[in-house]
């Protein structure tokens, strides 16, 4: 063992006389070398690099290949490109998505629950106050976004937050949230805010919204067969409206031009009966008669029930009797008339 340690330490002795005289080159070049590589620094296209010395920004970079001083300048890359975060659920490692309900849970104006989930897009806006304004500007970016989400959702009724103000409350949401980022002044700003889901928190009232839209929808598809059925009556009765009106306008145009024609006869008759009042009285009386009696028998009689002759008795060799006959009677009658 005593041998063992002699040769150790004559070794010892001849290393450290061999390369002593070299211990300090060789720490110098090992200085330069690491002052060399700390000497640049490349900035990526989707990256910014603040540089400090001694805890004081000097420079913003963009992309591009840069030299600082070595050991008293320090680079912090800041990544520009846009970011995602989800609010109300996270995404696990197998890409999952597991609900979150202290951030999902909201209440809307008529005092009901609602669970509903959000993703948020953001970006750094500006690399110094992201790094130096805060410590964990994510966390407060996201506190603020659930702030005005809530303020955004309580003025919304529960049926609109779920079905037809999804649009209105991501530009609420987006609108508020960039405000209050701008006075926090952290750095980051908002790209999109987008509604994932909106359902009711529990199963009872899930089955009671689908059973009102199910609703809704049937009374969305009643209007719409009433209209059809509206636009296919309507033309119906319109043109049924059309042909009475041209019915009752002829019929009034029939009976107007019949009552002018009747006009125009009587008025022809009046200056008839001004030039021979008898004869047209006896005229009009024989019309009448016949059209009242259009199959009554002509029976000449000259006064005396005891003589008829009755005209559809007599035949052809007859009638110059009957002529004859009712020639002596008025003559008769002329003649008792004139000596009376």
């Amino acid at each position: 063992m005593d041998a063992e340690k002699k040769v150790n330490k004559k070794v010892e002795h001849y290393k450290d006389r061999k390369f002593g005289p070299f211990v300090p080159i060789i720490i110098a070049l090992v200085f330069l070398a690491g002052a060399a590589f700390d000497s640049f620094y490349n900035v990526s296209e989707q990256e910014q690099a603040v540089v400090t010395q001694f805890g004081k920004v000097v420079a913003t970079n963009s992309a591009g290949l840069y030299f600082k001083v070595p050991f008293i300048q320090a680079v912090h890359k800041v990544d520009m490109t846009t970011h995602g975060i989800g609010i109300g659920y996270t995404i696990d490692g197998n890409g999952q998505n597991i609900t979150v309900e202290d951030e999902g849970l909201m209440i809307t104006s008529d005092f009901n629950f609602v669970d509903i989930d959000f993703y948020l897009e953001y970006k750094v806006s500006d690399p110094v106050a992201y790094i130096y304004n805060t410590s964990d500007p994510e966390t407060i970016m996201k506190n603020a976004a659930l702030a005005s989400i809530r303020s955004t959702v309580i003025n919304f009724p529960v049926d609109e937050v779920i079905t037809t103000a999804k649009g209105q409350i991501q530009s609420d949401v987006k609108a508020l949230l960039s405000n209050e980022l701008t006075k926090q002044d952290i750095g980051l700003t908002v790209v999109n805010v987008s509604v994932q889901d909106a359902e009711p928190p529990t199963d009872e009232i899930k089955q009671a919204f689908k059973a009102v839209e199910t609703a809704k929808q049937g009374k969305e598809t009643a209007v719409n067969n009433a209209k059809k059925y509206q636009s296919e009556q309507v033309p119906a009765a319109e043109a049924s409206a059309d042909r009475i009106v041209q019915t009752a306008e002829a019929a009034k145009a029939a009976r107007v031009a019949e009552a002018e024609g009747e006009v125009a006869k009587f008025n022809s008759m009046f200056q008839e009966y001004s030039k021979y009042p008898l004869i047209t009285k006896q005229r009009l009386f024989y019309e009448s008669i016949e059209d009242v009696l259009p199959g009554a028998k002509l029976i000449i009689t000259d006064g005396q029930t005891e003589q008829i002759l009755p005209l559809d008795s007599f035949n052809q060799n007859d009638l110059g009797a009957a002529a004859q006959f009712v020639t002596n009677s008025d003559v008769t009658t002329e003649s008792s008339t004139d000596g009376e």
